[in-house]
């Protein structure tokens, strides 16, 4: 290599350390300022970011003399490989399972079955309206990815301002909603992406469907068998009594790796040596098809093997390690928010896209104004029927009270905000290496960055008064508020003995069917209990009930 040569690279790669250094330092001044924000709530971390983003982007694009507004290019394989396995891990680990599982219907009610009827609404609203604008250019199997990319929430400024320990069941819908929203909204979105465009038919609709169920079980059968294996590992090998870095490294990177296992990143690097494999041993398989086996959705494998490391794995670790992993992981997530919501600040001011798209600002406003329209409609057509649906089924079971209008209309209002799910599906479907060459793409990637800041600040910025004047403070009345109780007199209900005659088993199970059928969601997690503290508590960890009241 010549001199000449050597200076050239160490000048590119000196190029890159300057951006990187200087968004660093951003993100340091979002947590500076999120800091002396903190005793106000009325602007969250996200608004936050945001807020810095457009003014560095604003002084960006003056010292580029009108050149760029980025510090940084986007890439939606750094969001999907660096950014989002935190975020989504951290969801899963941090989640309150007890609270969760006992909502487990209402929250797939409304982060399963309410992206269908969200994403059906939008795309077919896009779809009669965007025309009517003049603006036309988009495939249909575009227009089913906006419908995706705008069901998908982000409920960070609503969970801000909620009370968990008064609001325990509004939270946790609320919370368990959001999650689960992003990963169907992931899933339901690679299910689009694998359509053939001159084929869109009732048999392409079905083909949706079934791949979105495939994506679904298998990426959280993945997620538990990874979230257990760490949790045996750690029990069995006890690897904190000799270094606790080991054990919380071990949780990390089996996290980590689950995710990869499920996108099928790896593979791509070791197809090579599949191909090896078969040339020498003679092991005859479809490179090609264990390829796609395994782009799975990540995103719920990370979320159930984080649920399933919180439910187990934790308790086999030290009592630093325990800390410590909360701490990073939190830590992680954060971090990892902020970066993203700090881009689209800047993105917003891309001058490059606003000249590409070429639109007129009456037909950019209509846009605007029916996706926002449709987010509106999309969320109310699911929120008040499911609501009321799930009312009726726990109206014997666990609930002291159904979720109220009040508590509805928080949750309605809760999922009209659009965050960083949203903008990495766009950059992935409008956009090639963040970079758009088509008008109508631009135009597209712009929609869904105003609409962001829009939902953001303006919706987020009203989030507080709001809740306060709907839900009032009052920390007397945490019970009043539709917590979850359980009957004390079926707490005793064994589960099926070998050791009792065939007559009481007969019986036994006649009243379990019975409570089956009146209490369908306690029935299940009462007998979930029992078989968690008999059988997998014992192999893969965690206290048992009766020493732990968290368990």
């Amino acid at each position: 290599m010549s001199i000449s040569e050597f200076a050239e690279n160490i000048g590119r790669d000196h190029a890159q350390v300057v951006p990187i250094s200087v968004f660093v330092a951003v993100v340091c001044l979002c947590l500076v300022i999120g800091h002396l924000l903190e005793e106000n709530r009325w602007l969250n971390e996200s608004t936050t970011a945001i807020v810095v983003g457009c003014i560095t982007g604003t002084i960006y694009l003056f010292l580029s003399k009108g050149k760029s507004s980025h510090v940084l290019r986007f890439n939606e394989e750094l969001f999907f490989i660096y950014l989002l396995p935190p975020i989504i891990f951290n969801a899963g680990f941090q989640v309150k399972k007890k609270q969760f599982f006992q909502n487990f219907l209402t929250i797939m009610l409304f982060g399963v079955i309410g992206v269908f009827i969200s994403s059906s609404i939008i795309t077919a609203g896009s779809w009669w309206l965007f025309a009517r604008f003049g603006f036309t250019g988009l495939s249909a199997q575009d227009y089913l990815a906006i419908g995706t990319i705008f069901s998908s929430t982000d409920t960070v400024c609503t969970l801000q301002v909620l009370h968990q320990d008064e609001t325990p069941l509004l939270y946790s819908l609320v919370f368990g909603e959001g999650v689960v929203n992003d990963a169907t909204s992931v899933v339901l979105f690679n299910a689009v992406q694998k359509l053939d465009k001159g084929k869109l038919n009732g048999r392409a609709a079905l083909r949706v469907l079934l791949d979105f169920f495939y994506l679904f079980s298998t990426s959280t059968a993945l997620g538990v068998i990874a979230g257990l294996l760490t949790a045996y590992i750690l029990k069995t090998l006890y690897i904190g009594r000799h270094s606790t870095v080991r054990e919380i490294a071990l949780m990390v990177l089996m996290a980590y790796l689950s995710y990869m296992l499920a996108e099928g990143f790896f593979i791509d690097v070791y197809q090579p040596l599949l191909i090896l494999v078969h040339d020498f041993c003679g092991i005859h398989f479809n490179c090609y098809v264990f390829v796609q086996l395994l782009h799975l959705s990540g995103i719920l494998t990370v979320f159930f093997c984080g649920i399933l490391m919180s439910h187990y794995a934790w308790h086999n670790v030290t009592q630093s390690s325990r800390i410590t992993t909360r701490h990073i992981f939190a830590t992680m997530s954060f971090t990892a928010e902020t970066f993203i919501f700090l881009y689209v600040g800047m993105d917003a001011l891309d001058i490059e896209k606003w000249r590409l798209s070429k639109l007129s600002f009456r037909t950019s406003m209509g846009i605007y104004s029916t996706v926002v329209l449709l987010i509106l409609l999309g969320r109310a057509a699911f929120v008040f029927p499911l609501t009321a649906f799930s009312n009726y089924v726990h109206r014997r079971a666990d609930r002291l009270a159904s979720v109220s209008f009040k508590h509805q209309v928080i949750i309605w209002w809760a999922g009209l905000m659009r965050g960083a799910v949203s903008i990495a599906l766009a950059f992935k479907q409008f956009t090639y290496s963040g970079v758009s060459l088509d008008p109508v793409d631009a135009a597209m990637v712009t929609t869904t960055i105003i609409v962001v800041l829009f939902t953001t600040l303006v919706f987020g910025f009203l989030t507080k008064p709001l809740i306060c004047f709907l839900q009032p403070y009052n920390t007397n009345n945490s019970a009043s508020h539709g917590e979850s109780r359980s009957p004390k007199e079926e707490l005793n209900l064994p589960l099926l003995s070998l050791e009792e005659s065939a007559e009481t088993n007969i019986l036994r199970a006649k009243e379990s069917l019975s409570m089956l059928i009146e209490r369908p969601v306690y029935t299940i997690h009462h007998y979930w209990r029992k078989f968690d503290d008999t059988y997998m508590r014992p192999v893969f960890g965690g206290p048992c009930r009766d020493q732990s009241s968290t368990c």
